[in-house]
């Protein structure tokens, strides 16, 4: 019995030791004070990542930028880019406790952190992130989780201080339309719907195809940020995901419910009613929705500006300037106006982080820093001095054929490595921001933008008095900057009781919304109402008061 005692013992005092020392690993691993690594920042290394987002630009790190920061760094990224969200690599990743050394998580940080896959950043950012540091200043604790874990998981990736010179979003209606109607007014649906018609009478035909008045974007994600945010956008709000959130009381309210929205998708429902809305909007995919805007056929969708690029430049390829699109601050009536300038302030909740699994967090931190420095900001947005732009006068000149280049080549990003490649990684400088030298860090100065407009889009904005689309639109400063940030990256814990619920209710959404909008007119409110009742059920009201604890216990967080 003694001896069988004292072999236990042993075991299990050798046990403990290797117990204690994992556990040290770890903490060591996790905090950042000490890592496995040499500390060579010299030795090249790769860093795996995972992307929520798809990425067709993608260059491997083999244009002349990606070359430049694996000199500079000797990293190399082996990323992984994905095409739905992230959500359902992301709940596999959490099951098997396996990840990359950093994730791109967007809404699904929750899950991660939940799963005890990411590292706390604080103290990696205060020894070895200046650049951050300088970049973040004063909104440190806009990075913290939450009330009860004050806990760095994730570097945001927004533009900072941004001052956009193209609009986020609007009613985009080609050229041809409002200049072949004399330049019409365009302030509200009514408006819009008036022009459609009016010229879809005379055009029944674009290049021998049906001409389409209206197309929407409902593929998957994009049904929220194109079509479903328009319940927003028309009615004196701004994005803030699926909540409204009271900007005196910070009360959230799933923005459906509002009753002033009814009446946008009411719009829809008579849109298609009178023959002007695309019947295929609901069973599109984004692949055949931009072939719609690409060929010319659709004369106007109503989305954020980021999901046309792609129709935009095949438009411009094949010289169809009068088809190209302009962005109209299109509201339900003139009681409202459009907020897309209003600023959300440092955006945090959705960005980058670096998982247990990565092996040498300080490296990791170290690469992102190096891409917030001065140096690499301007070289992502303007390129390799010599190259893609000249000093002329202590001043950065980019020359005529490299803009050329630039706006007219569909690939530039991918050739180049220039824009978002390598800024979708860290945070970055917004337009209008300026450096060291008084210079902005982006080209989308007014003038710049100015002198990369077709002569078509000159002559339709001098028409409407302005030399932006910008200058349509309500500006920055009459707006309060939002204390709760922008409600769609705040996160909510994965898993939870929330998170279920509004996955549920943006099922109903889902289900409802195209429902209504195809109804009879007659039918439309019996099925709103139905809508609002499938809503109940799925508990609406208890989900709204749990994110308001949430928008208020961020809102005192960020305060401090």
């Amino acid at each position: 019995m003694r001896s069988f005692k004292k072999i236990f013992s042993l075991v299990f005092i050798a046990a403990l030791m290797v117990f204690t020392a994992a556990c040290s690993n770890s903490e060591k691993g996790a905090s950042g004070k000490e890592d496995s690594s040499s500390g060579d920042d010299d030795k090249s290394i790769t860093l795996t990542v995972f992307d929520s987002d798809a990425n067709a630009d993608w260059e491997k790190m083999e244009s002349p930028i990606g070359q430049k920061i694996k000199e500079d760094t000797g990293v190399t990224l082996k990323p992984e880019f994905d095409i739905d969200g992230g959500q359902q690599k992301i709940a596999l990743m959490a099951a098997s406790g396996e990840y990359p050394d950093m994730i791109l998580p967007k809404g699904e940080a929750g899950t991660l952190v939940d799963a005890g896959a990411l590292i706390d950043l604080t103290e990696l950012i205060e020894e070895h992130a200046p650049n951050l540091k300088k970049m973040i200043g004063d909104n440190m604790n806009r990075l913290k989780w939450s009330k009860d874990d004050p806990s760095i998981y994730i570097i945001p990736n927004a533009a900072v201080d941004n001052q956009a010179m193209y609009p986020g979003y609007g009613a985009l209606v080609q050229h041809a339309v409002v200049k072949e109607l004399g330049y019409p007014e365009m302030r509200t649906l009514e408006d819009l719907e008036n022009v459609l018609r009016e010229y879809y009478k005379k055009h029944p035909e674009i290049d021998g195809q049906p001409t389409i008045p209206l197309t929407l974007q409902t593929d998957g994600w994009r049904f929220q940020a194109a079509t479903l945010n328009s319940g927003f956008m028309m009615t004196g709000a701004g994005d803030d995901g699926e909540y409204y959130v009271d900007p005196d009381t910070y009360e959230a309210t799933l923005h459906y419910r509002r009753p002033i929205e009814k009446e946008v998708f009411r719009w829809y429902n008579h849109m298609n009613d009178e023959g002007l809305l695309d019947p295929e909007s609901f069973v599109q995919k984004d692949e055949q929705f931009l072939s719609k805007l690409s060929t010319g056929r659709a004369l106007a969708t109503i989305a954020p500006d980021y999901m046309v690029g792609e129709a935009q430049n095949a438009l411009r390829d094949a010289g169809k300037f009068d088809r190209m699109y302009g962005m109209y601050p299109i509201t339900l009536s003139e009681e409202y106006k459009s907020h897309v300038y209003q600023s959300p302030g440092f955006q945090a909740g959705w960005g980058i982080g670096i998982t247990v699994d990565c092996e040498d967090p300080v490296r990791a931190i170290k690469f992102l820093d190096y891409l917030v420095s001065e140096e690499t900001q301007v070289m992502l947005n303007w390129g390799l001095e010599g190259e893609h732009y000249e000093i002329v006068d202590g001043k950065r000149v980019i020359p005529e054929d490299v803009w050329e280049y630039r706006n007219n080549n569909k690939d530039f990003a991918k050739e180049t490595g220039i824009g978002y490649n390598f800024q979708r990684f860290a945070p970055r400088y917004g337009d209008g921001v300026l450096d060291s030298t008084g210079q902005t860090y982006t080209v989308a100065t007014r003038e710049q933008q100015i002198e990369s407009q077709t002569d078509v889009e000159k002559e339709v904005l001098k028409a409407y008095g302005v030399e932006l689309w910008k200058d349509l639109y309500p500006q920055m400063d009459e707006f309060e900057v939002k204390p709760w940030g922008a409600a769609y990256n705040i996160p909510i814990p994965g898993g939870s009781a929330l998170e279920v619920k509004n996955q549920r209710m943006l099922d109903i959404t889902f289900k409802r919304i195209p429902e209504a909008i195809l109804a009879d007119p007659d039918d439309y409110d019996k099925v709103w109402d139905t809508f609002m009742k499938d809503l109940d059920k799925a508990g609406v009201e208890d989900a709204e008061k749990e994110f308001t604890k949430i928008i208020q216990d961020t809102v005192e967080l960020w305060s401090k």
